[in-house]
């Protein structure tokens, strides 16, 4: 009897938040000793086809998932907040870089299209992410709401894309922060690094974005409150120096210089956008933010849709300054707006482009560290991995082992690594999530367990192939040959008549409680297509290393994490728990 009170105790008292025992790490029944896991290895198939045929629901992610770090976070975040939280995520130093490499190679002037059409495909993404941040308001984003409409298995393979984004994507940016701060101070851009015998490409040592890391994350660990105040601060400065380029240029413009206005045709301006469409990630951490904001029906949709449609423009606007300003023949690939800035005699407008650049890509950090870490703790609130990590700290009501999880692996990449071919194959990533979220978004609207009849739910499943498939076909058709018009015959009417014929042939299932995508299906089957073309402009490479991360990813969720989250969803309920050993001994009984 005393051993059965002293385990209800345990279960009671409130635990510490530093504790690393077996039991943290690895709490599942499989887990248990070497017997257990053999016994898990054993029925893998069984298993993994439970988790693949597995739907959550809402409540499971906005109730019964955050009791698992024990602590909630504190919302303390209005629509204010999120959209410069939207400036601070999305506006780095990409729309320096990418903006004159694009013009000068791809799309001349109209690099300005480019821009709306990355921008649209962009904003269809957007209303997705904003649809289902309002009705599942969680710190997951996009893997909470693909758990919920496409199950277990798909959730997890966007989870190890988005693992590998955090990790690899904050480690790129630190390393970019290094380079551009010895621009500010008019050094070589590796002279603050530590020359190594390394292998080429790890011999550059880089404690400065070491340092960079480590400070923004120790921000983000304190305080999601003045994270905000932090960010709010060094974006009202970005944005103050994008202000004085776009004017800048505007005022030394020559439309001599637009002509001829698409040098390379829209094969180079849809190349181009396909590159430039990566100058708007980031918008996706805003999601992640729900769980903390005051008033998500009202905030989410202010703070996301307001702060992508000011981005948008203001991209709009800094590429067409530039164009204007300098022939696209003449532009400098590497340092278009320094170099523009010096030919109308502004040479000192460089470090003024500079100090952007590098405002920009902290707050990308900074944001991102705030993000990247509520991402990381829903994936644990699941035991993908280890829920250690989806602990909530009872003072600084933040997720500090997240945190600590994506900062440690970043900084140990960044300090060794240049990244120069790592961070250009992260985008088919970022793509492949966008468009799973599309297709989430529609099999929400068209499908309700237990409600939608068989033969409807037949009905979505060939309708959504022949979606994707077509798109797959056009983006195929542009990678194998851009110039050529005979596979669009084919492809575009097929997606055309299999959006059509969702749109006639099926009833809406569920309506938005409260905010909602307009125009579905058309809108997400247009972001499907969108996401998939562009992904037909990437390189082989970037197809390569997917696959060789899926299969890495897979192996993970054999050995792991199909267990784990098989224990998750089957475990006893805690009160039932409390109940059994209580009982063992005859307590409570009459």
């Amino acid at each position: 009897m005393a051993s059965s009170e002293n385990m209800v105790d345990e279960q009671i008292r409130p635990q510490s938040y530093w504790r690393w025992s077996k039991q943290d790490f690895f709490p599942e029944e499989s887990f248990r000793d070497w017997g257990t896991y053999r016994y898990a290895l054993s029925h893998t198939y069984s298993r993994f086809k439970d988790r693949l045929l597995t739907r959550s629901q809402d409540s499971d992610e906005t109730d019964k998932l955050r009791k698992e770090s024990e602590n909630d976070m504190k919302r303390c975040l209005n629509w204010w907040d999120l959209m410069w939280f939207g400036f601070g995520a999305v506006i780095g130093a990409g729309i320096f870089v990418l903006t004159g490499q694009e013009a000068r190679n791809n799309a001349g002037p109209a690099i300005v299209l480019s821009y709306v059409a990355s921008g649209v495909s962009a904003m269809l993404s957007v209303f997705c992410y904003t649809e289902f941040a309002i009705e599942i308001p969680v710190a997951g984003g996009s893997f909470a709401y693909l758990r919920v409409e496409l199950g277990d298995f798909a959730a997890f393979i966007t989870a190890g894309n988005i693992l590998l984004e955090c990790i690899l994507g904050g480690a790129a940016v630190a390393r970019s922060w290094t380079s551009y701060f010895t621009t500010l101070i008019n050094r070589e851009s590796n002279s603050l690094r530590i020359q190594t015998n390394l292998a080429e490409g790890y011999n550059l040592l880089d404690p400065i974005a070491v340092v960079v890391l480590v400070i923004a994350a120790t921000i983000a660990m304190s305080s999601t409150r003045r994270t905000s105040s932090l960010n709010w601060i060094a974006s009202a400065v970005n944005t103050i120096v994008i202000l004085f380029v776009i004017i800048a240029g505007f005022s030394h413009a020559d439309t001599s210089n637009m002509k001829p206005f698409a040098p390379y045709g829209a094969e180079g301006v849809f190349r181009a956008a396909a590159i430039v469409y990566f100058a708007y990630g980031g918008f996706d951490t805003i999601a992640t933010m729900a769980e903390e904001t005051k008033n998500p029906s009202r905030d989410i949709p202010l703070g996301l849709l307001g702060s992508m449609s000011i981005i948008i423009i203001i991209y709009c606007l800094m590429a067409l300054s530039l164009t204007m300003m300098q022939k696209y023949s003449d532009i400098d690939p590497n340092a278009a707006y320094a170099v523009a800035f010096e030919r109308v005699g502004m040479k000192w407008a460089k470090y003024l482009v500079a100090l952007g650049a590098l405002k920009g890509m902290t707050t990308v950090l900074l944001v991102g560290a705030l993000g990247q870490a509520r991402y990381i703790t829903h994936i644990a609130r699941a035991h993908m991995i280890p829920p250690w990590f989806a602990l909530v700290h009872p003072k600084t009501k933040t997720p500090i082992n997240a945190t600590l999880l994506v900062t440690i692996c970043s900084a140990f990449i960044a300090f060794f690594s240049s990244l120069d071919i790592l961070a250009s194959l992260l985008s088919i990533s970022t793509l492949f999530i966008f468009m799973m979220m599309a297709v989430a978004l529609i099999v929400r609207r068209y499908y309700v367990k237990g409600v939608t009849p068989r033969a409807s739910l037949l009905k979505l499943v060939g309708f959504l192939l022949i979606i994707i498939g077509s798109s797959m076909g056009m983006s195929a058709s542009w990678g194998l040959d851009p110039s050529g018009w005979v596979g669009y015959t084919v492809t575009v009417p097929l997606w055309f008549m299999g959006t059509l014929g969702m749109a006639v042939v099926l009833p809406q299932q569920r309506n938005p409680k409260v905010w909602g995508v307009p125009m579905v299906p058309w809108l997400p089957s247009l972001s499907i297509a969108t996401n998939l073309f562009l992904m037909g402009s990437l390189g082989y490479e970037a197809f390569i290393r997917f696959g060789i991360c899926t299969v890495i990813m897979l192996l993970y969720y054999v050995l792991f994490g199909v267990h784990a989250t098989y224990d998750m969803a089957h475990r006893q309920p805690e009160s039932e728990q409390k109940a059994t050993i209580l009982d063992e001994d005859g307590v409570g009984k009459a």
